[in-house]
């Protein structure tokens, strides 16, 4: 009996050890693997350097978009700069500047002297109700006249008509080609004023003021853009306009070939995303420090206000179009980052279906039921997800000059209907057969 035990044991023993020598083998093989070189740093160091190039050229392609868009495109231009004619401080250095061309063409002694006898009482009455020496009155009669002309819907239409007009020649101050009432002198970018100085003259005349109707036309100066490196950045900026739509392609281009070349594809995914969002947000902020030391180094007689209106208006676009990209890369790395085998990631989904699973529980023992969409959902739900994505990404795409906000409502639409599609995919509460819930799409 002992022989036989022992003959046992050894013939259990015996039958165990190709399993162990399988095992060895390959605990063998996976310390030579790993003391091994690793076989991937050519293709992870070129994967890097696309992925570096594509977010580096995110926000040059943000600004080749706003070239390309904004003093491009006629209409385009003239929506940005229109509601500028209501701006008050627009309104006010306008008006300012209207008042202080038509002063020095005003001969005051002569003024009362050469007003008609029938339009003197009124032109007196205008003047005295506002009090102080003729001096004053009369500027602060002929700016209440140019207040009056630029606060009216006909300075509106003679804005957006002449910015309309003179498109070409804003092409010219930031790209060095074109012509027209817009000009770039001295490094300042500036617009004539002639036609509202006569719009002044004509209810200065109609007033009673009639030697204002012998002025000569007069041609000043509004400044819309002054900087001494402006002469520099208009190079750049044609340069922009010429890439165009290309360069948000080729940024695109770049960063999903190092997506594809890289090892490990999901991070990659989100850091190219990420680095994106970053560079393009460090542009964004860079625009807001820009704007403070620009302000800060106008000439005194340019109203700051009103300069910081006119550049909030031509770089709106930008602005705008540096938040959607940020907002997009950081969507999209959320995504790829949810969808990953990462355990955070995976608690994420469990309580996304176990939330959802909840409720659907709560809906079956209310007696309400699915029917047969529910079955439905159920046998084609990753093609129903990858329509879902589809779709999103389609109205994405074809939504004109998204913002921001547009593609953070995108993203919750899609992620309510993933969750009524969730919602309709999980089995009814009690039956075992039903496959488990699947996790949340790449």
């Amino acid at each position: 009996m002992k022989d036989d035990g022992a003959f046992a044991a050894g013939d259990a023993e015996g039958s165990h050890e190709p399993e162990l020598d399988a095992l060895r083998a390959r605990v063998a093989a996976l310390e030579s693997e790993r003391a091994r070189p690793a076989r991937h740093h050519g293709r992870s160091f070129l994967a890097a350097v696309l992925l570096v190039l594509g977010c580096l050229l995110a926000p040059l392609a943000v600004v080749a978009s706003w070239a390309s868009d904004e003093v491009g495109d006629t209409d385009r231009y003239v929506a940005t700069v229109a509601p500028l004619a209501a701006d008050p401080d627009v309104q006010d250095a306008v008006a300012g500047r209207v008042t202080d061309a038509l002063m020095t063409r005003l001969d005051l002694p002569t003024l009362l002297a050469d007003a008609a006898p029938a339009e003197r009482p009124r032109l007196e009455k205008a003047l005295g109700a506002l009090g102080g020496s003729l001096e004053g009155a009369v500027r602060g009669f002929v700016h209440d006249q140019a207040k009056a002309v630029v606060a009216s819907h006909a300075f509106e239409t003679v804005w957006t008509d002449a910015n309309r007009r003179i498109h070409a020649s804003l092409d010219k101050a930031l790209t060095g080609s074109g012509g027209g009432a817009v000009q770039l002198n001295d490094d300042t970018v500036t617009l004539d004023l002639a036609p509202v100085v006569e719009r002044v003259k004509k209810r200065l005349v109609d007033a009673g003021m009639t030697a204002a109707g012998h002025i000569p036309q007069i041609h000043t100066d509004f400044t819309l853009v002054r900087s001494d490196d402006v002469g520099k950045v208009k190079t750049y900026v044609r340069v922009l306009q010429l890439a165009g739509d290309w360069l948000p392609v080729l940024a695109a281009v770049l960063i999903a070939a190092g997506v594809l070349l890289a090892v490990r594809r999901r991070r990659a995914l989100v850091a190219g995303c990420l680095g994106a969002a970053v560079t393009t947000g460090v542009l964004g902020i860079g625009l807001r420090v820009f704007r403070a030391i620009y302000l800060d180094r106008l000439p005194p007689d340019v109203s700051r206000p009103a300069a910081g209106a006119v550049y909030d208006a031509l770089t709106h676009f930008l602005q705008t179009t540096v938040r959607m990209v940020v907002a997009v890369g950081v969507v999209l790395a959320l995504a790829a980052w949810l969808s990953g085998p990462g355990r955070r990631a995976g608690l994420v989904r469990r309580l996304w279906t176990s939330g959802i699973g909840a409720v659907r529980t709560t809906a079956d023992r209310a007696g309400l039921r699915t029917g047969p969409a529910g079955p439905f959902a159920r046998r084609h739900r990753t093609w129903i997800t990858w329509v879902l994505v589809a779709a999103a990404l389609l109205a994405f795409l074809l939504w004109p000059h998204p913002t921001g906000w547009v593609v953070v409502g995108l993203a919750l639409c899609l992620l309510a209907l993933l969750a009524v599609l969730e919602f309709l995919a999980q089995p009814p509460a009690g039956n075992a057969q039903e496959p488990p819930a699947a996790p949340l799409p790449a």
